[in-house]
C-alpha cells in the first residue's frame, strides 16, 4: 500500500490598513494562524503556508507560491476582515479544493469592555459571506468550517474529516487498480467504461491477463509458499466440512494450492505496483486458468486486509468503494444483499468473495468448498462477519448519462447466527424496516455490490464526494 503525504496549502487574510492603526494586531493574528498550522501537522498534514495575505498584490504572489507544491487542499483562514480581492487570486492560481476556515479565537467576548482592536482580532466571520459571494460568481466551489480555535470545538472534528477525505481521494486519484480477466457475464450493472473511470476518479486501470497471474503462481518459490502457509494458519481458523453438502475437508492439496496462488498474487501486486485488484475469470474444463481463479479468495482476502482491496466478479466500481473505505481506515468488505429478515428486522449481507479481515468480528474461518455456486472450480473460501456496532455501506454506481455516483447508508452490525457456507455474512440493521430501506436503495439504480465498513462515515463520505465532484445519495 503506497501512501503519498497529504499536502495542504494554508493562507490567512487580513487588511494591511489595520496594521499601523492597531499595534500588535498582525502578530497576534499570525500567531493564531501558526497554531492552526501546527494542529493540522499534528493531524498528519504536510503544510505549505503563505502566511498572512493582506493586499491583492500579495495574493498574486501567494497564489504562485502555493500552486507550485500541488496541494490536495487549500485552507483560507479568515483571521480578521479582509477583502475578497485578497482571496480570489490565490484560489484561481491553486488547483485544489477550497475550504474557508472561519475560526474565532473564543466562543464569546467581553461586550462591555470591547475595543475596536480587540473586535478586529475576533471578527473572523465578517468577510466570509463576501468571500462566498465572490467565489460563487467566479464558479469556484468552496466549503466553510465555522467554529473556534478552542480545543475540543466541533470545527476541529470537521477539519479532521476533511483531511481524512482528502487522503482517501488522493490515494484513489493516484491508484493503480488491476483489472484481471473480465466482468461476470451478464451482470449488466457492473460493466464499466475504463476510460470514464479514470476520467472521473483519476485512478489508472491496469488491464491484466490471466497469464500474468498464472505464470507467477507456477513459478512461486517453495520458501514463499511455506511462509504463506504459516500466515494463513495464523490468520484463519481452518474449518471442518460442516453441514453444507458442498463443503469439503481441507486437504493438504487444497491448502497448499491457496497458499501458492496467494504467493502469485503478492508478486502480481508488487510487479504491477497495484493499489487494488478487480478480478474474475472462469476458465474451462479444470485448466490452469480455472484452477488459479478458484484459488484466489484466501490470497485476495489477505491482500484486502493489508490495504490492497480486491473485488470479485469484475466489479470495478465496488473496488473503488472498497479502496475509499479502506483509505478512510474503516475496512470495506466486498458485500451484497443476501436476504431480508422481517421478524428480527435486519438484512443479511455478505459474499463468496474476498473479505476485509481487519474488520472481522473474531477470527475469520477458511472453509473448503467442492464447488463455488454459479462459478467454476473449487477451493478454500472465507467465512467472516463484520465487527458488531455501527457500520456504513458504500456503493459506486453509474447513471444513464455515464456519471459515477456514490450511494451510502449507515446501519448497525448486530449479533446473531449467520450462514456457515464459506461466505462472509453479517446481520445489518438500518434505521427503517428492511422492506422500506431496500426499496429506497434499489430506487437509486445501484450496482448490486457494496463495500461494507465499520463506523458511521456519512459526514466523511460527503467530503469525499465533494472532493471527487461526484454526487452522493444517502439512503436513510
Amino acid at each position: 500500500m503506497r501512501h503519498a503525504p497529504l499536502r495542504v496549502a494554508v493562507f490567512g487574510i487580513g487588511l494591511a490598513a489595520y496594521w499601523p492603526q492597531f499595534d500588535g494586531l498582525r502578530d497576534r493574528l499570525a500567531g493564531y494562524q501558526a497554531g492552526i498550522e501546527r494542529r493540522l501537522e499534528e493531524m498528519g498534514a504536510e503544510i505549505v503556508s503563505a502566511g498572512l495575505v493582506d493586499t491583492p498584490q500579495a495574493a498574486r504572489a501567494a497564489g504562485a507560491a502555493l500552486a507550485a507544491p500541488q496541494p490536495q487542499l487549500l485552507f483560507v483562514y479568515t483571521a480578521t476582515y479582509a477583502t475578497s480581492s485578497q482571496v480570489l487570486p490565490v484560489v484561481q492560481a491553486v488547483d485544489a479544493p477550497v475550504v474557508v476556515l472561519n475560526l474565532q479565537p473564543t466562543r464569546t467576548v467581553d461586550y462591555e469592555n470591547m475595543t475596536t482592536g480587540e473586535w478586529l482580532a475576533n471578527c473572523s466571520a465578517c468577510c466570509v459571506p463576501e468571500i462566498a459571494g465572490a467565489l460563487t460568481r467566479a464558479r469556484i466551489p468552496y466549503s466553510t468550517v465555522t467554529g473556534t480555535l478552542t480545543d475540543g470545538d466541533a470545527a476541529w472534528s470537521t477539519l479532521r474529516q476533511w483531511l481524512d477525505a482528502a487522503r482517501a481521494v488522493h490515494d484513489l486519484r493516484t491508484a493503480r487498480i488491476g483489472f484481471l480477466g473480465h466482468t461476470y457475464p451478464g451482470m449488466l450493472d457492473m460493466y464499466s467504461d475504463l476510460t470514464q473511470v479514470q476520467a472521473q476518479t483519476g485512478a489508472h486501470v491496469e488491464v491484466l491477463e490471466i497469464d500474468d497471474l498464472v505464470s507467477r503462481v507456477e513459478s512461486a518459490a517453495s520458501e514463499a509458499i511455506e511462509r504463506k502457509h504459516n500466515e494463513i494458519e495464523e490468520v484463519f481458523d481452518l474449518a471442518e466440512p460442516g453441514s453444507d453438502p458442498i463443503a469439503a475437508e481441507i486437504t493438504p492439496e487444497i491448502f497448499d494450492w491457496s497458499a501458492r496462488v496467494a504467493v502469485g498474487l503478492d508478486r502480481l501486486v508488487d510487479d504491477f505496483e497495484l493499489d487494488g485488484l478487480t478480478y474474475y475469470y472462469r476458465g474451462v474444463g479444470d485448466n490452469i486458468a480455472e484452477r488459479v481463479s478458484a484459488g484466489l479468495i484466501v490470497g485476495n482476502s489477505l491482500l484486502t486486509a493489508r490495504g490492497v482491496p480486491t473485488a470479485g466478479e469484475g466489479d470495478l466500481k465496488t473496488n473503488i468503494a472498497m479502496l475509499l473505505l479502506d483509505r478512510l481506515g474503516v475496512g470495506g468488505s466486498y458485500t451484497e444483499f443476501y436476504g431480508l429478515d422481517f421478524d428480527d428486522q435486519f438484512i443479511l449481507m455478505g459474499h463468496d468473495g474476498p473479505a476485509h479481515l481487519a474488520i472481522a468480528d473474531g477470527r475469520p474461518v477458511a472453509r473448503a468448498l467442492e464447488l463455488y455456486h454459479g462459478k467454476a472450480g473449487a477451493g478454500l473460501s472465507i467465512e467472516m462477519k463484520v465487527r458488531l456496532g455501527p457500520v456504513t455501506i458504500l456503493g459506486v454506481t453509474q447513471t444513464a448519462d455515464g456519471r459515477l455516483k456514490l450511494l451510502a447508508a449507515e446501519g448497525e452490525s448486530v449479533a446473531g447466527p449467520t450462514f456457515r457456507i464459506g461466505n462472509t455474512n453479517s446481520r445489518i440493521r438500518f434505521s427503517r424496516e428492511p422492506a422500506t430501506f431496500f426499496d429506497d436503495w434499489c430506487a437509486q439504480g445501484p450496482t448490486h455490490h457494496v463495500a461494507l465498513g465499520i463506523g458511521h462515515q456519512i459526514e466523511r463520505l460527503r467530503k469525499v464526494a465533494a472532493l471527487l465532484d461526484l454526487d452522493l445519495t444517502v439512503v436513510p
